[in-house]
């Protein structure tokens, strides 16, 4: 007993093991089944009950008792019991003597956890989390072969995915640098995996990708060769499975390179290597072939090809390609079959009558409004609108060539058409053929305006298309009061019609109530903003009223739109003229004969505004190119004539009057300006007998008979007396007329507005009006005639019968294409493409 230490009253053994953490709560970790578990586990793997100093239960470490961690944790009750003395494995009763005398607790309580170093207060922790988190897992190197493989492999798949992002945002070159660069990475990470010693471990799906995308992103760069040669490294390899099918691919390439032969021994390989179970592509090949035959005019093998797709699995583009082919080799009968097979084909599309919401159910209203404008119903309309489309273009192409006559095969058409599942195509069928009697210039037939006028008790939306066609064919024949009332019943049946109210503001612009009229093109524009002929006609209506600025601004928005179109140019050019801006003018005039560089009146406005800027060089450019494309210009005949009168060059001057003379033969100016010439480059020989010729055409005209009095005179001829007589003559009817136009003045305005018409159309007292004009007479007044006899005396004279008809208001240009007749003429409303198809 002297080895045995008591211990004291106040120092108990097993103080502060109560002191725990409430979430370790011993009652219910009997009830823990996950816990439970685990300390079934640990009972399993608990060490071996062994001593170290044999004969004692003194050693090192705790002995395991029967209890176990089982009976440690278990319950307060079962502690108490773990302090009763009990037999030791080694058969000796259990000792309160502890090792270097420190007070020895129950072997099954430090096994546990438990230790009786613990000071009192401190908390319960069997599991050890009072230590602090784990420590983290270190990282694994990235030195190892196998490492430097996966980060090369991610690498190659990222710079796969960046090429084709990069192709879906439209950067072409981005995409293929890309697959380049992963071309470059995957055969780095070949020869990475051949060092390792793994070459057998090459990653084929990675090589298969690389090698695609690099060879699709050559063909979208047109770089054609290069694509080919990649694809051929795919094919070639025996590795990749279904490689064969790539040769499609290549066949598209060589289509695009018109390689027809070619493409087509490809597409017969690749359909050669797909089996029968993959019937799609299969058919879609076949059809590659048939449009591969069409081109190299090898019709028969075409229809061989589209027959086998027709009687396998029909689609609407194979059934049109079908009709071409026989319309190409003109079979009418087979042209009736593939009509009827066309609009037999089912589109594959539910009705439209699923979209319809029922009245009562609000929650299939919901759903039906989800639906009614998503992608799939997108997509229904579409396929339809191009059957619809196919079917029309179809009816119109073999309708004269299946019957005698074209209405006849018209009307077989439509027939067919209403037995079908296209039965609203009819009506639009029925208006395409009186369309198609306007396209053919034949506005006199009575048959186009009645199968029009048929269609007045059809439902609105035929309706309102019959009469907007309908006025639009009485516009054109100036019948503006027949055009106002079917422009009215075709707002009337449907108000939103924007062709309906262009028309509608036509005729209102003709009548010049252009308030009115800018009123419809705005109401137009409100229901169909891309109207291009309603901006057009209202921007051509604020220029009629003088409201220049916003005349302007849809011209601007028009071009726009349409970036190339000729008239909105001119219109704008027009419009910076009127608002005293030449250089933007000029600017958009420069534009203009970048589209239409052989547009005579373009190349005219151009002279004439580099002459009003006075450059003179730039203007005789212009106006020289104007001429030779179209040497009828008056007003570019007379500009370029006093051009070389006013650079001293009246030789050159003389055949521009000529051909003026040639097309004005009874203007009576143009030839005295000829005989001028002459006598200003002295050949007054030349000058004596055109003025004789010009008496004789014009025996009354004053100044012809006064230079043959003067030429006469000085040369010494015997008709000098003549023509002096007759001079007198005239200039005394000249003074009568002068003086009955006094009187008439004075008795009446009237008469006075009539005689000065008489008097200006005689020709003998004619004044210039025009600024042209005026500027003409101002060159030839200050022409120097130091050395021309008669200057001083003749040229007042001259100048004084030249009345220039120049001075008209600009007009728009017309090009090879079909141009307006006047500056302000509308553009003339259709439907769809049923007035001017393409």
């Amino acid at each position: 007993m002297e080895h045995v230490h008591l211990a004291a009253e106040e120092d108990d053994l097993y103080s502060g093991y109560n002191d725990y953490n409430p979430t370790f709560d011993s009652e219910e970790l009997d009830n823990d089944a996950g816990f439970q578990q685990a300390v079934r586990t640990s009972h399993g793997r608990r060490p071996p009950m062994t001593a170290k100093f044999p004969g004692t239960a003194i050693g090192g470490r705790a002995l395991g008792t029967s209890f176990g961690v089982e009976s440690s944790f278990g319950c307060e009750s079962r502690l108490l019991k773990s302090r009763m003395p009990m037999a030791s494995s080694m058969g000796r009763p259990m000792t309160g003597a502890v090792q270097d005398g420190a007070a020895r607790p129950m072997t099954a309580v430090r096994a546990a956890g438990y230790s009786s170093a613990m000071t009192r207060g401190s908390t319960f922790d069997p599991l050890g989390q009072s230590k602090g988190p784990a420590p983290p897992l270190e990282g694994k190197s990235e030195d190892t072969p196998d490492e430097k493989v996966k980060i090369l492999e991610k690498k190659v798949n990222d710079l796969i995915e960046e090429s084709c992002l990069a192709h879906g945002h439209g950067d072409l070159q981005l995409s293929l640098d890309r697959a380049k660069e992963a071309g470059r990475k995957e055969r780095a990470l070949v020869r990475q995996r051949e060092q390792s010693g793994n070459a057998d471990h090459i990653n084929l799906d990675l090589t298969y990708s690389v090698l695609f995308n690099l060879a699709t992103q050559y063909a979208n760069n047109d770089m054609y060769a290069e694509a080919l040669n990649t694809y051929q490294v795919i094919v070639k390899n025996k590795m990749f499975s279904n490689a064969g099918r790539l040769k499609v691919n290549m066949a598209n390439i060589h289509f695009k390179q018109k390689n027809y032969p070619k493409a087509i021994k490809l597409y017969r390989m690749a359909l050669d290597q797909i089996s029968n179970s993959h019937k799609e592509m299969r058919i879609k090949i076949m059809q590659n072939i048939g449009v591969v035959f069409i081109r190299m005019g090898q019709y028969s093998d075409a229809i061989t090809s589209f027959e086998h797709i027709m009687s396998e699995c029909p689609n609407i583009k194979t059934g049109f390609n079908l009709i071409l082919c026989y319309y190409a080799i003109g079979d009418r009968e087979r042209m009736k079959k593939a009509f009827q097979k066309l609009i037999c084909v089912p589109l594959g599309i539910d009705e439209e009558d699923k979209y319809i919401p029922p009245n009562d159910d609000t929650h299939a209203n919901l759903v039906i409004e989800a639906i009614k404008n998503d992608k799939l119903h997108q997509m229904e309309r579409e396929r339809k609108a191009l059957a619809e489309k196919f079917i029309m273009t179809s009816a119109k192409l073999i309708a004269p060539a299946i019957e005698a006559t074209f209405a006849a095969g018209f009307d077989w058409c439509v027939d067919m058409v209403k037995s079908s599942q296209y039965v609203e195509l009819a009506n639009d069928l029925e208006i395409n053929k009186a369309i198609t009697y306007l396209r053919q210039r034949d506005f006199n037939q009575l048959e186009a305006v009645e199968t029009l006028k048929t269609f007045e008790k059809k439902d609105s939306r035929v309706k309102s298309a019959a009469a907007t066609n309908l006025s639009f064919l009485y516009f054109l024949e100036k019948d503006y009061d027949q055009a106002d009332r079917y422009a009215d019943l075709a707002m009337t049946a449907d108000r939103y019609n924007p062709a309906a109210l262009i028309n509608k503001g036509n005729t209102v612009f003709v009548k010049k109530d252009y308030e009115k009229a800018a009123e419809f093109y705005k109401e137009a524009l409100r229901n169909d903003s891309s109207c291009t002929e309603a901006l057009y006609n209202l921007g051509l209506t604020y220029k009629r009223l003088g409201r220049l600025e916003e005349s302007l601004d849809c011209f601007l928005k028009l071009h726009a739109i349409l970036r190339n179109s000729s008239q909105v140019m001119w219109q704008l050019a027009n419009l910076f003229e009127m608002l005293e801006d030449p250089h933007q003018a000029i600017e958009w005039l420069m534009q203009l004969i970048t589209v239409t560089p052989t547009d005579p009146q373009v190349l005219a406005k151009l002279g004439e505004l580099y002459d009003s800027e006075g450059d003179k060089s730039q203007a005789f450019q212009y106006y020289q190119e104007s001429f030779r494309y179209f040497p009828s210009n008056i007003d570019v005949i007379e500009w370029l004539g006093a051009y070389y009168i006013d650079t001293q060059f009246c030789e050159k001057a003389i055949q521009y009057f000529e051909r003026a003379t040639l097309i004005q033969p009874t203007q009576v100016k143009w030839q005295l300006m000829v005989a001028s010439c002459y006598r200003r480059s002295g050949n007054y020989q030349k000058a004596l007998e055109t003025y004789k010729d010009i008496h004789r055409k014009f025996p009354e005209n004053v100044e012809c008979l006064r230079f043959l009095v003067r030429l006469c005179t000085d040369m010494g001829m015997k008709e000098v007396q003549d023509y002096a007589t007759k001079l007198k003559k005239v200039e005394k009817m000249k003074e009568i007329r002068e003086q009955r136009v006094k009187s008439a003045r004075e008795g009446s305005a009237r008469g006075t507005r009539r005689e000065g018409s008489a008097s200006s159309d005689s020709g003998h007292s004619s004044h210039g009006t025009s600024a042209k004009g005026e500027r003409l007479s101002a060159k030839m007044r200050a022409l120097p005639g130091s050395n021309e006899p008669y200057e001083a005396s003749s040229q007042r004279d001259i100048d004084a019968s030249y009345v220039d008809p120049l001075g008209a208001p600009m007009e728009r240009p017309k090009t090879a294409a079909k141009k307006r007749n006047e500056e302000d003429e509308f553009a003339d409303e259709e439907l769809g493409d049923d007035l001017l198809p393409e």
